[in-house]
């Protein structure tokens, strides 16, 4: 009985070696008002019929907790993925609750508001222990050498995690997304608008390649 138990893991073992679809956790980082929520809502409108990640807003570090979803599945020019995607908190080196009473919240929202975002940061860095690859999401309107960027990039380079640039907002007439390019020119890079779908079936292309 523990032969046939045996062969029988074995052969499962083999069969979905071959006919199993690639999976990997992939995580969304940058920092605040990038567009990662706008991209993760995007590729789940895409490729699945989930509710969307979040909204989104002007206001930074709308998004102050980690989500997941788990199963989206990725076809792309004959590459197919399963991911599990995790929409992280913008990444700030600095959190002051003025910037947010810039925006017209009071001063006690606008502490409450910076607790949570600087939290939200401590969760997304904890995040990068349990991924298989990351997609790094800057704004190609702005300067790509910030000490967020820099910093990002060399976790990431430490713990050798896969990493694809998406420089975003393309669709705007200032955006550069070359830049970014010469910035970090030893990781690939995609350049899209997350809120146009413009360039995103490179995108998906390029998630199937490096993540597959």
């Amino acid at each position: 009985m523990g032969f046939f138990s045996g062969f029988k893991r074995s052969l499962d073992a083999w069969i979905n070696s071959i006919f199993k679809k690639k999976r990997a956790k992939i995580g969304l980082y940058g920092p605040p008002n990038a567009g990662k929520t706008t991209l993760a809502n995007r590729i789940v409108h895409d490729w699945s019929d989930g509710e969307s990640f979040g909204s989104v807003s002007p206001i930074p570090h709308e998004t102050r907790r980690a989500m997941r979803k788990e199963g989206v599945m990725i076809n792309a020019n004959g590459s197919s993925i399963e991911l599990d995607i995790v929409d992280t908190p913008g990444m700030a080196t600095k959190i002051d609750f003025k910037e947010f009473m810039a925006f017209g919240l009071s001063e006690p929202e606008a502490k409450k508001r910076a607790k949570e975002a600087t939290e939200g940061v401590i969760e997304a860095i904890k995040w990068l222990d349990d991924l298989d690859g990351v997609l790094l999401v800057m704004d190609s309107t702005e300067d790509p050498y910030t000490q967020v960027n820099v910093t990002v990039i060399g976790n990431m380079e430490a713990r050798k995690l896969p990493l694809l640039i998406v420089a975003n907002k393309m669709d705007l007439p200032n955006a550069s997304p070359s830049r970014i390019k010469a910035a970090f020119p030893q990781h690939a890079m995609v350049p899209i608008s997350a809120l146009e779908g413009s360039n995103i079936d490179d995108l998906y292309e390029a998630i199937a390649h490096n993540f597959g």
